[in-house]
């Protein structure tokens, strides 16, 4: 018997036709089944961007998550990095028609799903990136989707309204 927690996750790591690595169900995964937490260095939006400067027309990819928390009464921003300190969640591609969500609870992330997964079928959410400027053809090119599914967007940036 194993005492490394990743043993008892009910998925495993490997190449992904979406992007390279991909987090693929080894079970049966019921709807609602609370995956793993989305775990890595904390970062403020400073640092983010002092470390991950965004340089225009070069592709984005990295592992970084943006949440909200309250720190001393007042609500910030931060940013979770799973290159650093991460966890097998950074494997979990996005997908235009997931079986996951990312769930922002006391300030951790949580990857759950949201539709019963069979074995063998590939975890992904929907990252749904939201940037400060339209979305052009531009921006969305430096997020390609490639998830292939019948309503893909072609990107991982959500839909401005």
């Amino acid at each position: 018997m194993s005492s490394d927690p990743a043993s008892t996750l009910p998925f495993e790591i490997r190449t992904s036709p979406i992007q390279g690595l991909g987090a693929f169900a080894t079970r049966p995964i019921p709807a609602g089944t609370r995956l793993i937490e989305y775990a890595g260095k904390r970062l403020t939006p400073a640092q983010m961007e002092a470390e991950y400067p965004d340089v225009a027309g070069e592709r984005h990819h990295t592992f970084l998550f943006a949440i909200e928390d309250e720190v001393d009464g007042d609500w910030v921003e931060v940013v979770v990095d799973a290159s650093r300190d991460g966890n097998d969640a950074r494997f979990i591609n996005h997908s235009c028609a997931p079986n996951c969500d990312a769930v922002v609870e006391d300030a951790r992330i949580w990857i759950e799903t949201i539709r019963d997964v069979a074995p063998g079928e590939e975890l992904a959410y929907d990252y749904a990136f939201v940037l400060p400027e339209r979305h052009t053809p531009a921006a969305k090119r430096r997020y390609p989707c490639h998830c292939g599914a019948a309503t893909c967007r072609g990107t991982m940036l959500a839909k401005k309204r």
